[in-house]
């Protein structure tokens, strides 16, 4: 009896330092909420402006030619893998490896400590990711293509829905499709002509993509390592209830049978 007290206390004091480390996470998280949606709507309208004037550049006629629109057959496919920089966030970095388990012949581009160690790379955080490192990735990625080295380039990364619900989702980034019918007028005046300006804006739109997709990743990783520090918070508390049940139980028999054994001694 007493061991069980004794291994009970033990339990307890443990599960008790989890849910203290699992709230300590959580506070930790809620504190990069706000400055983490920030970003993610900073990147996502950046994004969005630039994502307009190149389907208006796209839109215009003669500028079928541009290479960014052409598919190089025999080039290779390049994916942007984002995943987080700790672990600790339930669902959020296995939903990401096991998205990309669909596309085996890819290349990898992996950002963030996890995927870093998954495709022993050098780290790179997806945290503290800046715009110059996008730029630099884009102007690659871009030059690479113009070359014919890639057939296509795409992002994956986590989309946020709600603060209950992040999803992976794969973005295909090159090459360019138009979205809507060619344009003979004059809704932009592009100088010198649009195939020079559409040539120069790429990189700059791989680099905002880039960026949006990383930014929100970032806020689904705090947004999934809150929810599953909340989760394992409660969970925990709930362990520590039903153990103290139990070694109250079990220290009331204890005590039972002592007073039952002093009983005993003192009839005889």
């Amino acid at each position: 009896m007493g061991a069980d007290i004794k291994s009970l206390r033990t339990r307890i004091k443990s599960v008790s330092s989890t849910m203290q480390l699992t709230k300590a996470m959580e506070l930790v998280a809620s504190s990069k909420l706000r400055r983490a949606i920030k970003a993610m709507e900073n990147a996502r309208d950046y994004a969005d402006g630039i994502g307009k004037m190149v389907d208006a550049l796209l839109s215009c006629s003669g500028i079928e030619k541009s290479p960014y629109l052409q598919k190089n057959e025999n080039g290779v496919t390049k994916i942007i893998v984002i995943a987080g920089d700790r672990g600790m966030a339930g669902g959020y970095n296995a939903n990401i490896f096991r998205a990309i388990r669909e596309y085996p012949d890819a290349e990898i581009i992996p950002i963030g400590r996890r995927a870093t160690e998954r495709y022993e790379k050098d780290f790179v955080s997806s945290e503290y990711y800046s715009t110059a490192e996008a730029y630099e990735l884009a102007k690659k990625l871009c030059d690479e293509y113009l070359e014919g080295g890639l057939t296509r380039v795409g992002i994956l990364g986590t989309k946020y829905i709600n603060a209950m619900t992040q999803e992976p989702e794969l973005t295909w980034i090159l090459p360019l499709e138009r979205k809507g019918e060619k344009k003979s007028g004059a809704v932009f005046l592009f100088e010198p002509d649009e195939e020079t300006v559409l040539s120069q804006a790429i990189p700059e739109y791989v680099a905002g993509m880039i960026m949006a997709a990383i930014k929100e990743s970032f806020a689904s990783e705090v947004y999934s390592r809150r929810n599953a520090m909340e989760t394992a918070g409660k969970n925990a508390k709930e362990m520590i209830d039903t153990l103290q049940l139990q070694y109250n139980r079990a220290r009331q028999g204890a005590i039972t049978q002592e007073i039952t054994e002093i009983v005993a001694g003192a009839g005889e």
